[in-house]
């Protein structure tokens, strides 16, 4: 694993920070994480922000501070991460395979109170496997595909089936249902949990939690049917694919790459210095790759590593060489784990650099 790099000290003015530079504004995401946690306080429902989107130790140690039951990971990595940070109640929503992973989250589960997923038999033995070796009791979730087709069982008969092997191996606890819901999907999903629900009970099965995600339909949530938890991650900044699906507006995006124009080729074309490096290279369905505030009728239409290809308008002038301008980009969780740091912004100032501590932890 790669050492955590130190955060620099902060330069005194945005003006003063070198570009391309991943800028938060810690007034939004203030305002962010308390209207989450307010809705989930409304709806009696536990809040597990996902920290995959934000990467930062204390960005999650905000979010238990103000009501959070705990933290969702996608990786041992950044669980480990978060657990050397005092963070001490972390949920993995990711199958975890292989006798290194699994010595791993033996080691994590000594120090904090870890809950894991499986969508197989063959997930859950080797939990089972590794539990008891270390003499050790596991909360295991079953993984649900409600209609997102990634990982989980396919059917509400095929969770109480899991759930039932999963009760029945030492070493494990069975704890409930996980789903990852598809954006639009919340009628679905409701349907497909109460089945899961009634498929699990008929075996005589307690279900203690279920756990739904995502910020799209985050102000949903509490429509699925018995659902007891959330676990937003893109909500403590927001990006310009949420602004797109309605979720939010510009005013609520907290994240930003900022740029300088290196380059004016051509009347309607200029060049800043952010490419797929800064922004990434997800499109999400939208045109271009990210919202230029200053200019919004320009486009960001191509990427190479290093440079941004903006298209200006017939008619406009669009920035000059040396102009900075501020791009909020399509994917804010993605954006995160390319940089090391990022410059936390109040009242038009740099008031601190936070350390990504949890980026590039893919393992």
């Amino acid at each position: 694993m790669p050492d955590t790099v130190l955060a620099a000290e902060p330069p005194a003015t945005i003006d003063a920070l070198d570009t391309p530079a991943l800028v938060i504004d810690l007034d939004r995401v203030e305002r962010n994480l308390r209207r989450c946690q307010d809705y989930a306080d409304a709806h009696g429902l536990a809040l597990r922000p996902h920290i995959k989107t934000h990467k930062i130790p204390e960005f999650a140690h905000r979010q238990v501070a103000l009501g959070a039951r705990g933290i969702t990971c996608q990786k041992l990595g950044e669980a480990e991460v978060m657990a050397d940070a005092g963070i001490s109640d972390i949920l993995i929503t990711y199958n975890i395979v292989g006798e290194a992973k699994l010595a791993r989250l033996a080691a994590l589960a000594r120090r904090c109170a870890i809950r894991t997923v499986a969508d197989s038999a063959e997930v859950a033995e080797g939990l089972s496997a590794a539990m008891r070796a270390a003499g050790l009791t596991l909360p295991v979730l079953v993984e649900c595909d409600t209609g997102a087709h990634r990982c989980g069982v396919a059917t509400p008969e095929a969770a109480a089936a899991l759930a039932a092997r999963i009760d029945s191996l030492r070493g494990l606890r069975f704890l409930g249902l996980m789903t990852y819901p598809a954006y639009g999907g919340t009628e679905a999903v409701s349907a497909w949990i109460a089945a899961a629900l009634a498929a699990c009970r008929a075996r005589g099965l307690a279900v203690e939690v279920v756990s739904s995600g995502g910020t799209p339909d985050l102000m949903r949530a509490h429509e699925v049917a018995g659902v007891t938890e959330h676990r937003p991650g893109t909500y403590i900044y927001n990006d310009r694919s949420l602004v797109a699906r309605g979720a939010c507006a510009w005013e609520d995006c907290a994240l930003a790459i900022l740029a300088t124009v290196v380059s004016r080729p051509a009347s309607d074309r200029a060049i800043i210095d952010a490419g797929s490096k800064s922004l990434s290279s997800d499109l999400f369905g939208l045109e271009g790759y990210g919202h230029i505030v200053e200019y919004p009728a320009a486009t960001v239409f191509a990427l190479s590593e290093e440079h941004g290809n903006l298209r200006i308008p017939p008619g406009t002038q669009g920035p000059r060489i040396g102009e900075r301008v501020t791009v909020i980009p399509n994917h804010a969780c993605v954006v995160s784990n390319l940089h090391d740091f990022a410059y936390g912004l109040r009242g038009g100032k740099v008031e601190r650099t936070y350390a990504i501590a949890a980026r590039g932890r893919t393992q």
